[in-house]
């Protein structure tokens, strides 16, 4: 009956049914061949989301989308444009830097494509950059935002495989600058080679300090949100309710571009999204739950290790299997489906589960920009204006550094867990 049911949701996501019909559809099908109570499916569903983790996830949605309503994109922007915009490749290598940064506020690749995606690009495409190219280096660069906190993917991780919210998100600020940089050296070398533009010289110090000091409120939320956590003056869930309200005061006080239209276009925005988010939980955990119950998991795990019992191996392998997921699969569905099938056996491997956190969601980040599914894709095709195709010629080399940061973070567990196991 687990295949069967595994069965139904192949079929039913390939012929186009929405990701949580197709796993909540088989699931129930499931319960009433097999005599279960209704009673039986609303308390799986009550459980998958009464979480204190989860309650982070909406909470990220909204200062994201504050940020966007508000001067605050802006001045990030103009920040990173004075900082790196002489470096070869000019504002793509701006485009980068400033996806680091607001990636440190929004929490989702998506977010950091819709906050700054339309500004970059079009003063990308202005500045002689192709259409094609300035797309593909924004949804390149934003693959950073799922790993960087805050982080909406881990935190749905967390609550799927019970671990620390606090040391995923801390785990996570060295390989996306490792992806950075990775990515700005690619920038360089093909702007040395095609010639692309960059500012004319290197600012003055008091350029820079003008940029710097009306960015650095923005740039300071994050710090406060991870040394908050760190210190144990709050959780990650109460950190992001304090960087909500540091946020509001900044604008009202300091950038005095607030409004309540403001609060109540990101409020709107906000809703919408955390419901097309959490829609996804109880699908997914009933799902998981009638797998368990037909020892589904147990199955995969004794297979598995029949074949290997090498850590590297089976990372390997993992890795090669969330590509492919990636590719047809959103990220926060993807965790809710494959974590708790790959996780018991993997750990039984002594892999870290925070370790595996990472290398999962910046793997299934991949996705993003990979068809078919490849929403960051679509989304900075629609923006520039632009044909999918070209863009997906030009992120082609982009695999290279993000490829590379995959292998790194995967098999040097200690890049990742250095910065958690020094608190």
């Amino acid at each position: 009956m687990g295949f069967f049911v595994i069965i139904c949701f192949v079929i039913l996501f390939a012929l186009g049914f929405p990701v949580v019909i197709a796993l909540a559809a088989p699931s129930i099908l499931y319960l009433v061949l097999n005599g279960f109570s209704l009673e039986m499916l609303t308390q799986r569903f009550q459980y998958s989301i009464f979480s204190f983790t989860l309650i982070a996830v909406p909470v990220f949605i909204f200062v994201g989308n504050l940020m966007n309503t508000s001067g605050i994109t802006k001045r990030i922007f103009a920040f990173a444009d004075t900082a790196v915009g002489r470096l070869p490749g000019g504002l793509a290598q701006v485009n980068a830097l400033a996806s680091l940064i607001f990636s440190g506020m929004s929490g989702a690749a998506l977010a950091d494509i819709g906050g700054l995606g339309q500004m970059i690009i079009k003063s990308m495409k202005e500045k002689g950059f192709t259409p094609s190219f300035s797309a593909a280096v924004t949804c390149a660069t934003a693959t950073v935002g799922p790993i960087f906190p805050p982080s909406i993917p881990l935190v749905v991780y967390a609550s799927v495989a019970n671990v620390s919210l606090v040391r995923l998100l801390i785990g996570g600020i060295i390989p996306a600058i490792l992806a950075v940089i990775l990515m700005m050296i690619l920038i360089a070398v093909l702007a040395l080679f095609k010639n692309y533009p960059r500012a004319e010289r290197w600012p003055t110090l008091k350029e820079f300090f003008d940029t710097l000091l009306p960015a650095l409120p923005a740039l300071l939320a994050p710090i406060i949100m991870v040394a908050g956590m760190l210190i144990g003056i709050f959780t990650p869930t109460e950190s992001a309710s304090i960087t909500v309200l540091y946020i509001v005061l900044i604008n009202i006080f300091i950038y005095r571009e607030f409004s309540i239209k403001h609060l109540i276009s990101a409020a709107f925005k906000t809703i919408k999204l955390t419901g097309s988010v959490l829609i996804i939980f109880p699908a997914a955990a009933l799902f998981n739950w009638v797998l368990t119950v037909e020892q589904i998991p147990q199955l995969f795990s004794t297979t598995v290790l029949s074949f290997t019992t090498d850590p590297y191996v089976m990372l390997l392998i993992v890795n090669i299997m969330l590509l492919i997921v990636g590719m047809f699969i959103g990220g926060n569905e993807a965790i809710l489906l494959i974590v708790p099938i790959i996780l018991k056996p993997l750990m039984m491997l002594g892999i870290d589960p925070i370790h595996l956190g990472i290398v999962v969601v910046f793997n299934l980040m991949l996705g993003l920009i990979t068809p078919p599914f490849a929403l960051s894709l679509f989304l900075t095709a629609d923006i520039a204006k632009v044909k999918v195709n070209k863009v997906v010629r030009d992120v082609v080399p982009f695999y290279i550094p993000l490829l590379i940061t995959l292998a790194i973070i995967t098999y040097l567990p200690k890049l990742i867990l250095w910065l958690p196991n020094l608190f």
